[in-house]
């Protein structure tokens, strides 16, 4: 349940402009079940990402897996990650505070936390998951300004995700026993950006 003074809902409001990486311009834009359900489900089964996300099957078993996310009075958001134009990435931006995540960690009040695959193979293994990592967690920091840091518990096991994490700029802040995994808690601060 959410404090009094800080509703729930949606993180993203609007939409958020198009951002240039190094690996080109990137957009997050909500998922639209309507467009994007036989991508997400395609990515789905690809077996590098059902072996850690375990959703493979047919379109109901994505649409059950968004449905929770995109109902009124939820605390996460799902997007699409658009590179150059083409959908490539999935993203789960939530409220790490008001999710379950935060009793297994000190959890602080507007923590944003960060789920994240890349659907298309042809972008893994390139550095794009670090580049769009440390774009992703700029617009939460830019875009909701009471977070001061944003998290994410991949698991351990996903060597690649959480390397990509911390070339990223996130640290390791601990192992957290999950109910589904032993995942690695990954955090990256607010930084002031005044500094030199």
């Amino acid at each position: 349940m959410s404090p009094p003074d800080v509703p729930a809902g949606p993180v993203l409001r609007g939409d958020w402009a198009p951002v240039s990486t190094p690996a080109g311009e990137f957009q997050l834009v909500p998922v639209r079940p309507e467009r994007d359900l036989p991508t997400l489900t395609r990515w789905m089964n690809d077996p590098v990402v059902a072996a850690f996300w375990e959703l493979a099957g047919d379109e109901s078993v994505t649409a059950r897996h968004l449905a929770p996310q995109l109902s009124h009075g939820s605390h996460s958001t799902p997007c699409i990650g658009v590179l150059s134009g083409t959908p490539m990435s999935y993203w789960e931006l939530y409220r790490a505070d008001l999710d379950p995540l935060a009793r297994h960690y000190p959890a602080r009040p507007h923590d944003m936390g960060v789920h994240l695959l890349i659907g298309e193979g042809s972008h893994r293994g390139r550095g794009t998951g670090t580049t769009l990592l440390r774009a992703v967690a700029g617009l939460v920091l830019d875009h909701v300004p009471l977070c001061t840091r944003v998290v994410a518990e991949p698991d351990l096991r996903n060597a690649p995700s959480v390397s990509a994490f911390l070339s990223a700029g996130f640290r390791l802040s601990a192992e957290v026993e999950l109910p589904e995994k032993r995942a690695a808690l990954m955090v990256r601060d607010r930084v002031r950006r005044t500094l030199p």
